[in-house]
């Protein structure tokens, strides 16, 4: 009996961490769409289109952007950007960009 009950809890144990995992992944899902909403509101299609690139290339970049995107919006402080202001915004957020400039001699 003991083995019965074993493997009862062992059972139902999984299917609550399976339930908290689906919940979980809906709460992510709804908050990528929330983010999605208020970027698309924030960004031009050029800017949109930015973002888009930077996050294929630099994803953890990307994401600290969007965060930053927010925050300012949240707070009030930032209207609708034209592509020229989100680079202005992505300077002065990653000014330690490196150039790499190639002589030939």
């Amino acid at each position: 009996m003991s083995d019965e009950l074993q493997k009862l809890r062992e059972k139902r144990l999984q299917e609550l961490q399976t339930q908290q995992g689906q919940q979980a992944e809906a709460q992510q899902v709804q908050r990528d769409s929330q983010i999605k909403d208020i970027l698309q509101k924030l960004l031009d299609n050029d800017a949109q289109s930015r973002l888009a690139n930077i996050r294929l290339a630099r994803p953890e970049f990307a994401k600290q952007v969007e965060m930053l995107l927010i925050q300012l919006y949240q707070s009030g402080r930032l209207a609708k950007l034209t592509d020229d202001q989100f680079k202005a915004l992505l300077v002065k957020v990653n000014p330690g960009k490196r150039e790499t400039k190639i002589e030939i001699r």
